[in-house]
């Protein structure tokens, strides 16, 4: 479903109210204020997030997935691409949907790495990891490019794979705000199950302007991963001091956007 105007800011203002409520809770030296440093920069983005570049990232997907469809079915057909093809369309609706989470962690643990390690791919990625006051808000801090990248990586080899995507159409309000939440200025690690499920602690550190943590926790969701292809970083009674990046990313919404595209001064 398509978000209107009236429920992003109606969202904006709800989620504002409870993580304030929760930021609260923290001694009054760890507190942010609301109207922090790159506030207004993320303000604008929570409108241009959810309307503009869902808008283009759905547009991108369609298209990639066109020669996909037409190769499986013969046709371009919305609802065949939907409820999936061949013996994995036939699993139980919550056999794929764990299957999707599965492989769409896979292939964006990679993705995300891949934006950190190419310099080209890396200026787009900056401008999400630009927040120097890292909290809920600076999840939808993300270039338009970046996302549908992403999701196109994605979403191809699940239809490829025979996956329907109604799957996972009723969880993916929860998936947007678990991303939110990885995001919040909180120290949550979920306990024993740190080292299992994404927690704000684990993603802060992967925002940390430290040497030690550059280009580690990649996983958006299982942390697991990280600690098989070595990047998973997690010290005892540590949290990051500072947040952001060395590369110079502007503020504002719009010089963000066309940060990627500038050749970079000699």
């Amino acid at each position: 479903m398509t978000p209107t105007i009236t429920s992003v800011i109606a969202g904006f203002f709800v989620l504002l109210v409870a993580f304030r409520l929760v930021e609260l809770l923290r001694p009054r030296g760890e507190r942010l204020r609301v109207m922090r440093r790159g506030f207004c920069t993320d303000l604008t983005y929570w409108l241009f997030t959810p309307l503009a570049t869902r808008l283009v990232t759905g547009v991108g997907v369609a298209i990639a997935l066109v020669p996909v469809a037409w190769a499986i079915h013969g046709r371009i057909d919305r609802d065949l691409i939907l409820h999936g093809y061949g013996p994995v369309s036939r699993l139980p609706l919550w056999a794929q949907a764990i299957g999707i989470l599965l492989v769409g962690e896979v292939i964006g643990y990679w993705t995300h790495r891949w934006f950190h390690a190419s310099p080209r791919l890396w200026k787009f990625h900056a401008v999400h990891h630009s927040s120097v006051d890292l909290d809920w808000l600076s999840a939808v801090r993300v270039h338009p490019a970046n996302d549908m990248a992403m999701r196109i990586a994605s979403t191809v080899p699940i239809v490829v794979l025979g996956f329907a995507p109604i799957a996972v159409a009723g969880i993916m309000p929860l998936l947007t705000l678990f991303a939110i939440l990885i995001h919040a200025n909180v120290d949550w690690d979920w306990g024993p199950l740190r080292g299992v499920i994404a927690s704000p602690r684990f993603h802060r550190w992967h925002h940390a302007d430290a040497s030690a943590a550059r280009d580690r926790n990649f996983a958006g969701l299982l942390p697991g991963l990280d600690r098989i292809f070595g990047t998973y970083y997690m010290p005892k009674n540590a949290r990051p001091e500072s947040f952001g990046t060395a590369t110079p990313v502007p503020a504002g919404l719009i010089r963000q956007l066309a940060f990627p595209f500038r050749r970079t001064q000699a």
